[in-house]
């Protein structure tokens, strides 16, 4: 769930990169979304 909506918002580029990276963060220490969805978010950000 954490991750669909994440993508969606980088898709739309409704984010800013410095605060979507921390956000990416804390979801990632928290376990909310895995590495593979991390790096693959990171990446769609450019």
């Amino acid at each position: 769930m954490t991750y669909a909506r994440l993508k969606k918002l980088i898709e739309r580029g409704a984010y800013e990169k410095e605060d979507m990276l921390n956000k990416l963060d804390v979801f990632l220490m928290a376990n909310r979304i895995t590495e593979e969805q991390y790096q693959e978010l990171v990446g769609m950000m450019g």
